[in-house]
């Protein structure tokens, strides 16, 4: 899945002049947590989250009265404290390459580019949907585990154990075991019913299958 499919389109930008206040109000009315700040020409100068905006909130504590603090509100302009050097993605990025970018960065969204030009913007909790959904996670699914060896062949007799029992895959993924070299998890997900039947044919030609949590996994790796 790449990111051009998935971003949003319908974008919220406001100028690097516009007023924290007026910032905070677009913020807490549009329902969004962040704020692309464009310049004159449209062109993306800044990112102001709506975290980076409760930092700069004057403290409830202050002494100033209401006047005075709405007056030294209405002087501090977004381009004061919005993010300038912004991490951005172009529009055939892949979700897991985003994930990965917002991990390593630490952020929860990155405007993303079609060629110079803004195109949309992609959030962590878009990018957790999209994931969430390519593992077919959901309640009537169950969670199956089978350690083997990272070589060549081992899926396909997996999957063929599974396709004479005329079970469906609804989700696979390889998760390399980095304290064991050479073992790989195969985690997948098939209908909750399925579930019993797909562990007792695959234990049957030799492999263990964990289903749930187990503290020490060395009783299900493989000879």
């Amino acid at each position: 899945m790449y990111i051009g499919r998935i971003m949003h389109t319908d974008l919220v930008t406001v100028s690097p002049e516009t007023t924290l206040e007026d910032a905070r109000d677009i913020i807490a009315k549009k329902n969004i947590d962040h704020l692309l700040v464009v310049n004159d020409k449209g062109k993306l100068v800044g990112i102001l989250s709506d975290r980076d905006l409760k930092q700069n909130w004057a403290s409830p504590a202050t002494s100033l009265s209401t006047h005075e603090l709405n007056y030294l509100l209405s002087k501090v302009l977004v381009k004061m404290i919005m993010i300038k050097t912004v991490v951005t993605i172009p529009v055939d990025t892949t979700v897991e390459r985003a994930a990965y970018i917002m991990q390593q960065h630490n952020i929860s969204a990155l405007p993303v580019m079609e060629n110079d030009d803004l195109a949309g913007i992609i959030t962590s909790t878009d990018v957790m949907g999209v994931l969430l959904d390519a593992i077919g996670m959901s309640d009537e699914s169950m969670r199956l585990g089978v350690f083997v060896k990272d070589s060549i062949g081992v899926l396909a007799e997996l999957t063929a154990i599974l396709k004479d029992e005329k079970i469906n895959i609804q989700s696979l993924l390889s998760w390399p075991e980095k304290k064991h070299p050479g073992v790989a998890q195969l985690v997948m997900r098939v209908a909750a019913q399925d579930g019993l039947k797909a562990i007792n044919a695959l234990q049957a030609k030799g492999f263990k299958v964990k289903s749930g949590y187990v503290k020490d996994i060395t009783p299900y790796l493989p000879a």
